[in-house]
């Protein structure tokens, strides 16, 4: 029997668990879009909580005020690098001219940033409530606990970052960082979802042999975390080609991106068939209503969608929300094999 204090853990933690993603498909329609300047400061936008609609409601040296305010954050990140012995990372920071061209005020940019913000704060607040709920389990599981304070700080750390992302106007290894640990984040609730579910229940049993499913599936998971470190490289290439006034236009935007895509692409074979080679071992091992089957089920399902996002990306130009989903569903791929995963590994042989 679930507590009632437990089960208000279980719902706070799936719901932050899906505006987590709703966060991610908010920065996905801000990458696709270019509104990652939109806001030239961090935490405010304009130096206001509710930003402007109008350009006349900005003074008229905003370019600069703006620009003199990211170049003093960066000396202040290029000397934290330096404390970390990133000497040359440090230095690309410094040396970066395109932190010091100024972004021109677009209402409709700037009111995308700002929405993408306030999902990230509402993250931040479900975050704080799953702490809270966790008490819950302070006799019976204090990892859950742990775990989920850990996110609070981790969720700190990601807003530092997202400051940072804009102060060096979407310098590209830092946009990456910021979506590994967006997924690490969204890692730790699943993970405190999963056992929190799975506390009060016996582990399964099953006649088939497990540990093969358990190895390939962690193996399908770091293909998966490659795959997505691939396509924000991808990402982070149009947004350079995207920066450029001198290129022509989208269809050519693909053919610009260099090798990094032929890799994003080729990559993608390997991950349907891992995927397919994962949905066939669990369906020998599972049947009826078995949580895992369901599980895969799902996993198939958003990597058929995954497929399709991906084909408009390579062929039609790169449509903005083709790449808003593409993005989502990569994380709700993540998401479904990592929790696959979890359910999987509470399953053991039967052994007379």
């Amino acid at each position: 029997m679930i507590k009632i204090s437990e089960q208000r853990f279980i719902k706070i933690n799936l719901i932050t668990i899906v505006v987590t993603l709703l966060v991610i498909l908010a920065g996905g329609i801000v990458r696709s879009t270019g509104s990652g300047m939109g806001c030239p400061d961090w935490p405010k936008c304009f130096d206001q909580y509710i930003p402007p609609t109008r350009l006349s409601q900005l003074p008229a040296d905003y370019k600069e005020k703006y620009v003199e305010g990211r170049l003093k954050k960066n000396e202040k990140f290029a000397k934290y690098l330096e404390s970390m012995g990133k000497l040359d990372l440090a230095d690309s920071v410094r040396h970066d001219k395109t932190i010091t061209l100024p972004e021109e005020f677009n209402v409709a940019k700037t009111w995308t940033e700002y929405i993408n913000r306030l999902f990230g704060v509402a993250t931040g607040l479900f975050l704080l409530l799953t702490a809270v709920y966790s008490f819950a389990y302070r006799k019976t599981a204090k990892r859950i606990i742990v775990l989920s304070i850990l996110n609070i700080f981790l969720v700190g750390y990601q807003a530092w970052l997202g400051s940072i992302v804009v102060s060096t106007n979407l310098m590209q290894w830092i946009v990456t960082v910021h979506m590994l640990l967006a997924l690490l984040i969204l890692s730790i609730s699943i993970y405190t979802y999963s056992y929190a579910k799975q506390l009060h229940k016996e582990r399964s049993v099953i006649m088939y042999r497990i540990s093969w499913l358990k190895g390939f599936l962690f193996f399908t998971l770091v293909v998966s975390v490659i795959q997505i470190i691939l396509g924000t490289e991808v990402r982070e290439g149009v947004d350079l080609i995207s920066k450029s006034l001198a290129l022509p236009g989208r269809e050519t935007w693909v053919d610009k991106v260099g090798s990094i895509f032929h890799y994003h692409r080729d990559f993608a074979i390997l991950v349907i068939v891992c995927n397919a080679i994962v949905y066939k071992m669990v369906i020998d091992r599972f049947s009826g209503k078995a949580e895992p089957l369901v599980t895969a089920k799902y996993i198939i399902a958003t990597l058929l969608i995954q497929l399709v996002t991906g084909i408009a990306l390579a062929y039609m130009s790169l449509p903005p929300m083709a790449q808003a989903l593409h993005i989502l569903f990569s994380s709700v791929l993540f998401s479904l094999q990592f929790y696959l995963y979890l359910l999987v590994y509470r399953t053991r042989t039967y052994k007379q």
